[in-house]
């Protein structure tokens, strides 16, 4: 994880991320660098816009809430509509009852 911050800290310094930096800023963090895993990292990233990652998931964290609610508020009509359906079944049981009680 270290190092996942690491090309962070460097992306916005506006930093080349490679081997030696990425191992620089964790040692500078505390920790003992590896060059595998520095290599490892760097490979990854090779052709990535960390900022552009960034971004898009920026957008795509404030867009999750927005679906959210519209799925929550989806559940609750459905259900409000058994128990608007059970007062109906209820009016029609009552005005059943009423009549009967006219011919019984």
């Amino acid at each position: 994880m270290e190092y996942v911050y690491a090309a962070l800290l460097l992306s916005e310094a506006g930093k080349e991320i490679s081997e030696k930096s990425l191992m620089e800023v964790v040692k500078a963090a505390g920790f003992e660098p590896d060059e595998a895993r520095a290599k490892a990292m760097v490979a990854s990233l090779k052709g990535v816009d960390i900022k552009d990652v960034i971004k898009n998931a920026q957008a795509q964290a404030a867009t999750a809430p927005v679906a959210a609610a519209a799925s929550q508020k989806a559940d609750e009509k459905a259900q409000q509509k058994p128990k608007e359906e059970k007062k109906d079944e209820k009016k029609e049981e009552e005005a059943a009852e009423g009549l009967a009680s006219l011919f019984g």
